[in-house]
């Protein structure tokens, strides 16, 4: 028998614990929740028959949009081959060898092998054993302190939630653990001073860098990692000449640089990789989301050249290395990704994102820029930000307690359109699935265009803005 939705519902909320929920509330039935049933290109449909369009690609990840076909075959004829084997000592599947080769040949050049986990989380746990192992391994004991920077996403484990930025991953966690440090994050909007250029601005982050890694002593700093674009901390593109500034710095005392590619990987720019974009030169790289397009879970470390050598002496010298996972290179996974590797290649989505995720940064820079209540429209490729405020000219931001992103979010739902509301700050966030159109676009923005007045309409009415 069919169940009803709030017979769904009601036991969802007697049984599962939700991420970035309000626990009691939704328990109690006082947070609304949604049955996803079904989805196909741009549109998930739910148990009600409502049908949204997904602007946010579920958490930055669906790439080539949902409900493709080929993609479930794939993942049908790999599990009838072969369903599961380890990658513990040698052992490997075909489709995980294929997917390496593919993944280093799109890489920058210094790659050189790749380890594979389910999610950017776990992906970043490794990205720390390696960085520590690799000065352990230099005879380095001491270089172990990992530099992240305010507003950075990099998961929300035990230690990749550490390297999070964010203060809503770590309040009442007792996060971040000690050998994480945070620097100043490359928020131009944000800025202190109003008439600092772009150029300054990445200056002065590279300044702050380096006095933080001077106080901490270089001797004991390792790696920095980093977002090419923030992610959920506002979608925040680098300010002109950022990544050149910082690469000098970590290059002067010895520090690797992590790129976290989870989201930015796999076309989201309009290139390969975020790397490429900026010319970031990283030496270890950790990919997700993108990898599968979200179909199965995937992560990956990919480890640069100059890593890898001192990994290889490191065994040669106390043996086998001793980290894995139990579901590590999943043939499943690898048979997911070379498909949506297909797709992306023969649909050329990388070139897609990057023409119509012009279209959307210039629609939207048309739509917003003059808008009353919006501070700030940013972007690059199919990522954009639009950051709201109580006085432009001013760049002040409303009182948190009116919750203008999340109404603003909210309203664009009622419209027919998911798009995230950012945490820390009234921002709200678009990453469309790389095979949306110029007339996607136009009836994305036509909706936020129409929540957004609705919203300042409401604030006007109720007196709480002017």
């Amino acid at each position: 028998m069919t169940k009803s939705t709030e017979q769904l519902l009601n036991m969802d909320r007697n049984t599962i614990f939700h991420s970035s929920t309000h626990l009691k509330q939704y328990a109690a039935g006082e947070l609304p929740g949604r049955v996803i049933t079904g989805a196909k290109g741009l549109r998930i449909t739910d148990s009600q028959g409502i049908e949204l369009i997904d602007a946010f690609a579920g958490l930055y990840c669906v790439n080539i949009g949902y409900g493709r076909e080929e993609m479930a075959e794939a993942i049908h004829e790999q599990a009838k081959k072969l369903a599961y084997y380890h990658t513990y000592v040698g052992h490997s599947n075909e489709a995980l060898i294929e997917l390496s080769e593919r993944i280093l040949k799109l890489a920058p050049d210094n790659m050189s092998k790749v380890y594979y986990g389910l999610s950017g989380s776990d992906a970043n746990e490794t990205q720390i054993k390696l960085v520590w192992y690799y000065n352990n391994s230099r005879g380095l004991p001491n270089k172990k302190k990992i530099i992240s920077r305010e507003r950075g996403y990099h998961g929300s484990s035990i230690a990749s939630g550490s390297l999070t930025g964010l203060p809503i991953f770590h309040a009442h966690f007792d996060l971040p653990i000690e050998r994480i440090r945070h620097t100043m994050s490359p928020y131009y909007y944000r800025r202190d001073v109003d008439n600092m250029t772009e150029e300054a601005f990445a200056q002065l982050c590279a300044d702050q860098l380096e006095a933080m890694i001077l106080k901490e002593d270089p001797d004991t700093v390792a790696a920095m990692i980093a977002e090419p674009v923030l992610g959920t901390g506002g979608i925040v593109p680098p300010p002109k000449g950022y990544w050149s500034a910082i690469r000098k710095v970590l290059d002067n005392y010895d520090i690797l640089l992590i790129a976290d590619e989870v989201v930015c990987g796999f076309g989201r720019l309009g290139t390969n990789f975020g790397s490429d974009l900026y010319q970031m030169k990283p030496d270890l790289m950790t990919v997700a989301k993108g990898l599968t397009s979200a179909y199965l879970p995937l992560s990956g470390v990919i480890i640069g050249d100059k890593v890898w050598a001192v990994l290889e002496d490191g065994t040669d010298e106390w043996g086998a290395i001793g980290h894995g996972y139990t579901y590590s290179g999943h043939p499943m996974g690898a048979a997911a990704a070379l498909c949506n590797l297909d797709i992306i290649e023969r649909e050329g989505l990388v070139a897609n994102a990057r023409d119509v995720g012009a279209y959307l940064q210039q629609k939207m820079q048309s739509t917003f820029a003059d808008h009353p209540m919006v501070g700030d429209t940013r972007g690059v490729g199919m990522l954009h930000g639009l950051e709201f405020s109580s006085d432009k000219y001013h760049r002040t931001q409303f009182d948190p307690s009116l919750k203008v992103g999340p109404q603003i979010a909210a309203a664009c739902m009622e419209k027919g359109m998911i798009a995230r509301a950012m945490p820390h700050g009234d921002i709200l966030g678009f990453a469309p699935p790389l095979v949306a159109t110029e007339s996607d676009i136009d009836l994305m923005v036509d909706i936020t265009e129409q929540a957004v007045n609705g919203v300042m309409d409401s604030l006007v009415k109720q007196k709480l803005w002017a």
